[in-house]
């Protein structure tokens, strides 16, 4: 009898142990995610019940997963894996076998990828934004491998660069003044890398290392992202570290000597720690050739390297710790003699009598010939790079994220602005030092079922000097006929203004502060609410100081005065702080799955500017100090899109949209040589309207898209503009109301795709694949007033690869840039003090080459 309870006992334990694990059964699904070309694993496929999105688990490494508490059946599923196909998948009943799922490889599908646009993962064509999403891959296999290869396949974005300092990124024609650029704005679009923004636009010209994606958002997106932007925000996400073995190397031969080469390696440290290393170094010979100084110019010579550490002590918590740099050491950008015009002065004062009163013979005016007599040695070195933490934190349905960085950027040029052979300008440097510091905290999640949002704070602060020796503008023993003002004889005085110039010694402090937040509002399944606000707080000190040096030593005041009209020395000073308002009101509604329809009405602005380049003068000398302070640039826009995919694979997007912005920030050209580098003006007001298409379809080996803008950019109101370079020694101002914003083409596309099928090569199963990419334009101004003669033709690019690629193992492929070799401008710039000759920057002829790729 005493041994009966205990035979009881064992009985209750073994029968509860199998009730458990009977009800474990019942409520938990075993799988796995294949390749359906391969039939290879995939890892990190994310699985999401759409009943309850708190169970959600990823793919392993040998493409496992399992799900548990699953309550019901049947249960709908979402499947999402970037470069593969989102799908749905329904479970009627609990299997009783390991389920095998298979997804449609799909590289190249521009809208089906998971973004983080609002800070969140989802589809693209959920998002109620108009965006556009390059795959990493794409960007590779493209030779999209910094910005401006990138717009050739965004044909909304703008993007202009004579120097990695004077770069300008602009989405739908706003964002950043076109030409050269002044240290006192703000950018319009954001640039954001692993969720750092880079304050510099030079940070734009870097290679892309390592990238996952890049989302191009356009419009304004203050009430989603830290710094405040105006036009959209280019969001670019790399590889992340895995404690999962593998990475890539990369080489890259072609013409014009160019080699670049590439590695990312990964892995697992320790349980709890993990790492990513990635490098790239580009070289490529010039593409112009310098007659006087036997010298190719306009080379490539850069390196990046990036490291990231991760911990991950638990499944709710993770650390990124990343550090890179970047290295540009190039003779270039070289721009070449474009055309000549005459100006409303004197004769005397125009160029081609400038020239032949100092001896000197232009060379043919053939700017594709690509040949330039410059004496100033043309130089770009950058470093550029920084650390940053990250940190996200997984609490209940919600997810909280901050991210720290420090940056800095260490430019050193030399330029010949004078774009000839003569000694006229014969020094123009503008080395700067800028460091910044951010710091962003942001919390995004479910309230519950029906509410949803993002809300954060954000500061940055920067600080910008110029080299310890300053910035210095110098003329040569030539540049006293390019100065003349009179025909006084006193101009000709010997050496009077040899070596005399100017050193510059702009100081920036600055502090940009915000909250900002956005909800999501489901009423029902079909229609959602978003609003979002965002209060920001700038303050802007500036300390301007600006010295002569050189020249002739004389006591004569009638020479003094010719130097001085030249050159003077002058300093300003300016603290300025301002709180702004901004918010959006978005109305999404989905009448069906594949139907997402939105308006949106937003605010925004671009904080008050300082000039920080120098400041035009009155006739006697003095600075005009009134201008030191730009207003702050106010917007209005609405929009209204559709986003659709009418059947399986084909996927259309429609935008249109409208933006009125006041106290439009310009950076505008004078005759001033002692602001060389123009100075910052408001136009009262100005329109950008356009109309915005997305096409793409993929169907078992074919992929084709089609993206095309339309856009309509003008000053509605600009009554005291500088002239145009033709209308030089004519108005000192004019009133151009109703003309062309500079850099935007009325229209502009890109279109191309891909055709692939399965084959062998080298024992490797994997797809041989031919693609063809085309980007387009019409003509556009290249001149913040518009001009007769500075306006770009418009131009068409063809570029194509083919190849066989394979996800592990050896991928080879050989590429064309430019097919037809055209010949076309990527800009045109008025030489300096507007004598009547004006440069150009060239885009690059016909390149070709073959990149093998390993992946392991």
């Amino acid at each position: 009898m005493s041994s009966n309870p205990i035979i009881l006992k064992k009985w209750y334990i073994l029968f509860f142990t199998f009730t458990i694990i009977h009800s474990v059964a019942q409520n938990s699904i075993t799988g796995k995610v294949l390749d359906s070309i391969n039939n290879k694993p995939i890892t990190s496929v994310k699985i999401t019940s759409k009943a309850d999105k708190n169970v959600s688990v990823q793919t392993d490494q040998d493409g496992n997963f399992t799900l548990t508490n699953i309550n019901q059946f049947p249960s709908e599923f979402k499947i999402q894996k970037n470069g593969f196909e989102s799908k749905s998948y329904y479970i009627n009943e609990n299997p009783t076998d390991t389920l095998i799922i298979k997804l449609l490889p799909n590289d190249f599908v521009i809208t089906e990828v998971i973004v983080t646009a609002r800070r969140r993962e989802e589809t693209a064509q959920q998002v109620p934004i108009p965006i556009n999403v390059i795959s990493g891959k794409k960007a590779e296999e493209t030779g999209a491998f910094n910005v401006n290869r990138l717009k050739e396949l965004v044909p909304s974005v703008q993007f202009y660069s004579s120097t990695p300092r004077n770069t300008s990124l602009s989405i739908r024609g706003l964002g950043s003044t076109f030409g050269l650029t002044n240290d006192g704005l703000d950018p319009g679009v954001g640039f954001y890398v692993d969720g750092v923004y880079y304050a510099r636009p030079a940070a734009t010209t870097l290679d892309f290392v390592d990238i996952e994606r890049i989302e191009v958002l356009r419009g304004p997106q203050g009430t989603l992202f830290g710094k405040n932007t105006t036009a959209g925000t280019f969001n670019v996400t790399t590889k992340q570290p895995s404690f999962t073995t593998g990475g890539t190397a990369e080489i890259s031969f072609g013409n014009y000597g160019f080699i670049q080469a590439k590695t990312s390696v990964t892995g697992a440290i320790s349980d709890k720690f993990a790492n990513r290393f990635s490098a790239s170094g580009t070289h490529r010979d010039g593409t112009i050739y310098n007659s006087r100084a036997s010298q190719d110019l306009n080379d490539i010579n850069s390196i990046a390297i990036r490291d990231q550490l991760l911990y991950k002590p638990n499944e709710n918590l993770k650390f990124i710790l990343t550090g890179d740099y970047n290295r540009l050491r190039a003779n270039g950008y070289a721009q070449v003699i474009a055309g000549v015009v005459t100006t409303k002065r004197a004769a005397y004062r125009q160029f081609g009598n400038i020239i032949s009163d100092l001896g000197y013979t232009l060379p043919a005016i053939d700017p594709f010939n690509r040949t330039v007599d410059t004496d100033t040695p043309w130089k770009a070195e950058q470093d550029m790079g920084g650390l940053s933490l990250n940190a996200e934190y997984t609490l209940g349905k919600g997810k909280i994220v901050s991210t720290s960085a420090w940056r800095f950027w260490n430019w050193n040029p030399s330029n010949d602005r004078d774009f000839t052979g003569l000694a006229a300008l014969a020094k123009s440097q503008a080395p700067s030092k800028h460091q910044q510091w951010s710091q962003e905290i942001r919390w995004s999640g479910d309230f519950n079922e029906k509410l949803s949002g993002v809300f954060g704070v954000f500061g940055i602060w920067q600080r910008l000097r110029a080299d310890k020796n300053g910035q210095i503008e110098e003329a040569g023993k030539d540049q006293w006929r390019f100065s003349q003002s009179s025909t006084s004889s006193l101009w000709q005085t010997p050496g009077l203004l040899d070596g005399y110039g100017i050193k510059s010694y702009p100081s920036l402090n600055s502090f940009s502060g915000a909250v900002f937040g956005q909800l999501d509002w489901s009423f029902s399944e079909k229609l959602s609410l978003l609003p979002g606000i965002r209060v920001n707080y700038d303050k802007k000190e500036i300390d301007f100081k600006r010295f002569i040096y050189g020249g002739l030593e004389t006591s004569d005041p009638a020479l003094i005065a010719l130097k001085n009209s030249v050159y003077s020395n002058q300093e300003f000073n300016a603290s300025i702080d301002d709180t702004n308002f901004s918010g959006q009101l978005t109305l999404a509604f989905k009448p069906t799955k594949n139907y997402n329809l939105f308006g949106t009405f937003s605010t925004g602005f671009k904080p008050v500017g300082l000039n920080l380049g120098g400041l035009p003068t009155d006739s006697n000398g003095n600075a005009l100090t009134e201008l030191a302070v730009v207003k702050p640039e106010r917007i209005l826009h609405y929009e209204l899109g559709l986003k659709s995919q009418p059947f399986k694979n084909f996927i259309f997007n429609l935008t249109l949209y409208n933006s009125s912005i006041k106290d439009y920030q310009v950076q505008v050209q004078a005759a001033d040589l002692s602001i060389n580098r123009g100075y910052l003006a408001n136009a009262e007001k100005v329109r950008v309207r356009g109309i915005e298409t997305d096409l793409s379809y993929s169907f078992s080996n074919l992929y084709f898209y089609s993206n095309l803008a339309y856009t309509e950019a003008i000053y509605k109101k600009f009554n005291n503009a500088p002239p145009a370079l033709e209308n030089t020694g004519g108005p000192t101002f004019v009133d151009i109301s109703g003309g062309v914003l500079p850099g935007v083409s009325k229209w502009a596309g890109s279109t191309g795709g891909e055709i692939n099928f399965a084959g062998k090569f080298l024992n490797y199963n994997g797809d041989y694949f031919f693609a063809l990419d085309s980007y387009y334009r019409t003509t556009f101004s290249s001149s913040p007033t518009p001009s007769q003669f500075l306006n770009v033709p418009g131009y068409a690019l063809f570029n194509s690869r083919f190849g066989f690629r394979v996800r592990q193992g050896v991928t080879t492929y050989l590429w064309v840039r430019n097919i037809f070799n055209r010949d076309y401008f990527e800009q045109l710039l008025p030489g300096a003090g507007n004598a009547g000759h004006y440069a150009a920057v060239l885009g690059d002829p016909r390149t070709y080459g073959v990149t093998i790729k390993y992946n392991f």
